[in-house]
């Protein structure tokens, strides 16, 4: 895809928070068609569809940079082979790597027969990543920075994160506080020599940690749309679930973790507690994207952003101020439901083209191996001495036995590879197709925080939580998750979200242009702060 700077000349422009809704917008101003059979409705709508496909076929084709390990490395240790034929070191057998990449080459179903697998876990379909995308730009035309090199100081002040999260994962975020292991994890991270997550004066703080930008850093940990009550139809939900029984952790013995890799399967897998709780821990939030689907966190929200009526929805929403009709099929309830269920599966395909065809990063969960070889001295690996001489390494080894990454899943990490996370794109995806077509700053009412057991909501006192934050938050919650589960890197969840807000800003282009109705776009903030305006015609 374009840089960033040309994207924004090609289908945003830039705009100064919310302007004043102009008489050009209102409903009735829209241009007149004629409802007869064979009229100019046709034509407009043919001449819509080629303007668009034009202009997608004039971005042509983008860079694809890479962070060159898997050229760097025959042995391929940080390139994704999980289900392949392995050695005893874990690294893959050079044979069966091979046939992988033929197979995603030719992109030919008996190739993917024909891959050399080491058990009978299958690879998560790779050939998603050649599906045609109909609306917005095509998969193939979103560009990510490479990742994380092997030997990088940024991978590894990643991977100490990711051990620290395994550490404590059954810490309530109501601790954070007045934990003595919190306070030594942001002590750590605060000097590693390239970490990246935010920091208060240059620092990781109990506020900070384990958190993503801006909005994240206002209010509780969790997003209130993965709290708050909400009535969907004529039901009523409560957003407790059953909860993993703390202390249970995965692949921490060597031969269970080789044979994940193997793709052999997995042992018996999460136990439960009898009581359902309020996600309220590391643990709770990674089983809980365990199990969810696709944009279903994103339809949760949108029941709850719903009740609040019309002042919730976008500034620019025309109907606002007609006094003849409602919104409803066009920028109403109706409209808002194919807004979220949009999102996921042009989000799915530009991550599995990244995933499959250009970057191919390992899971953390095979770095952990890398350093249990290197440091019992049966292999040598570049490995950075942020990891080999962490705090977090060393409490891992007290806590677990082990050098290798504890997992909460039994299965380790999905059959496909790291960069970007599916469920980060998807999240970026679907929480900006929701801040485009509600009020950014509308403030949450009654905001609420999980008890540290999770058994009940407290009230939650602090500064305002506004829809924007709130969504914002709840993408990243869902995208640090499998963080928390042990099966991404941070850069999987960042990028994945840059990723799934690129996906959703081609398709408010289209989906704009197909509105009669005159309005001024779809305004709203970036993750990165910066505020856009994106329609169909400007």
């Amino acid at each position: 895809m374009p840089t960033h700077a040309n994207r924004r000349e090609f289908f945003t422009r830039i705009a100064a928070g919310s302007a004043a809704l102009t008489a050009a917008s209102r409903p009735g101003r829209a241009q007149s068609l004629s409802i007869e059979p064979g009229s100019d409705r046709l034509r407009k709508a043919y001449r819509t569809r080629m303007r668009l496909a034009d202009y997608y076929m004039n971005m042509g084709e983008v860079p694809h940079p890479t962070n060159g390990d898997e050229e760097r490395y025959s042995n391929k240790i940080n390139s994704f082979s999980k289900t392949l034929l392995h050695d005893a070191l874990g690294i893959v057998n050079r044979e069966a790597y091979l046939s992988l990449e033929r197979a995603i080459r030719s992109g030919l179903a008996e190739d993917f027969e024909a891959v050399l697998r080491g058990g009978n876990v299958r690879l998560k379909n790779p050939t998603g990543g050649y599906n045609l995308q109909m609306l917005g730009a095509d998969g193939s035309q979103f560009t990510m920075r490479a990742a994380p090199a092997f030997a990088s100081a940024e991978q590894a002040g990643e991977m100490v994160e990711l051990y620290w999260e395994a550490l404590t994962r059954d810490i309530p975020f109501a601790h954070y506080d007045s934990d003595p292991t919190i306070r030594q994890a942001c002590q750590e991270l605060s000097r590693m020599s390239d970490f990246r997550g935010p920091k208060q004066d240059g620092r990781v703080t109990p506020a900070t940690i384990f958190r993503g930008a801006r909005g994240n850093l206002v209010g509780p940990y969790i997003s209130q749309f993965l709290l708050l009550p909400f009535r969907m139809g004529t039901t009523d939900v409560e957003q407790k679930q059953k909860s993993a029984v703390p202390g249970l952790e995965f692949l921490t013995d060597y031969s269970e973790w080789l044979g994940i890799q193997m793709g052999i399967g997995k042992g018996p897998g999460n136990k439960f507690e009898d009581t359902p709780r309020y996600i309220r821990n590391g643990r709770d939030l990674a089983h809980f994207v365990h199990y969810d689907s696709s944009f279903s966190p994103y339809y949760h929200a949108l029941w709850i952003i719903l009740k609040y009526g019309s002042l919730a929805y976008f500034a620019g929403n025309p109907y606002l101020y007609a006094t003849g009709q409602e919104p409803y099929v066009n920028f109403g309830q109706t409209d808002s439901f194919d807004y979220v269920s949009r999102g996921a599966k042009p989000a799915f395909n530009a991550a599995w083209w990244q995933k499959w065809f250009i970057h191919k990063r390992a899971r953390p969960e095979v770095f952990g191996g890398r350093v249990y070889h290197h440091s019992v001295k049966t292999a040598v690996y570049p490995i950075h001495d942020d990891v080999l001489g962490s705090h977090a390494l060393e409490q891992t080894i007290r806590k677990f036995g082990t050098h290798l990454l504890a997992q909460a899943y039994s299965e380790g990490s999905p059959a496909h590879s790291a960069y970007p996370s599916g469920h980060a794109t998807v999240a970026g995806a679907c929480a900006t197709l929701m801040k485009a077509f509600f009020r950014e700053e509308y403030v949450v009412p009654e905001p609420v925080v999980a008890s540290a057991d999770g058994l009940r909501l407290e009230p939650y006192n602090g500064p305002e939580l506004t829809i924007a934050n709130e969504l914002d938050k709840l993408a990243f919650n869902v995208a640090m998750g499998r963080n928390w589960a042990g099966i991404h890197w941070r850069t999987d969840a960042t990028e994945g979200l840059q990723l799934g807000e690129d996906v959703a800003i081609n398709l408010l282009r289209d989906m704009s242009s197909a509105y009669m109705d005159a309005f001024g776009g779809f305004t709203f903030t970036k993750f990165n702060g910066e505020t856009i305006t994106v329609c169909g015609e400007c």
